[in-house]
């Protein structure tokens, strides 16, 4: 079963994804900053993770490059939603899978999630 780490600090998305995620038959596991994330990635050695951008003690791409500094944790893709941060985040286009602008079709996640599990050659999303 595919493995993804949920790493957002708005309990409604994080518990949103979870149901989603699950339902969709993937093992989800959460958490709530970055830190924490660093934390649950290293336990689980997730298939993807899901961040948001702008989180307390440590944002999401801060998150992608501690994972891509990581040589066990490199390989693990990273998708990342934001409202306010995706331009940002698309300036380091390298270190994303893809990069989904907050509100986002569900249906648009399942589909970032299928191409990033794919590989690396995937265009960016968004």
């Amino acid at each position: 079963m595919t493995t993804i780490v949920v790493v957002d600090d708005e309990y409604l998305i994080t518990d949103f994804l979870s149901f989603f995620l699950r339902e969709a038959g993937y093992s989800v596991h959460v958490a709530r900053d970055g830190n924490a994330g660093l934390d649950v990635i290293a336990t689980v050695t997730p298939d993807i993770v899901i961040t948001d951008f702008m989180m307390p003690a440590m944002s999401g791409l801060e998150l992608a490059l501690a994972l891509k500094a990581d040589e066990a944790l490199a390989h693990i893709p990273i998708i990342l939603a934001s409202a306010a941060q995706g331009a940002t985040a698309r300036e380091h286009s390298q270190l994303f899978a893809a990069v989904l602008d907050k509100p986002y079709p569900p249906s648009l996640l399942l589909d970032a999630i299928a191409g990033a599990l794919e590989g690396p050659s995937n265009p960016e999303t968004g």
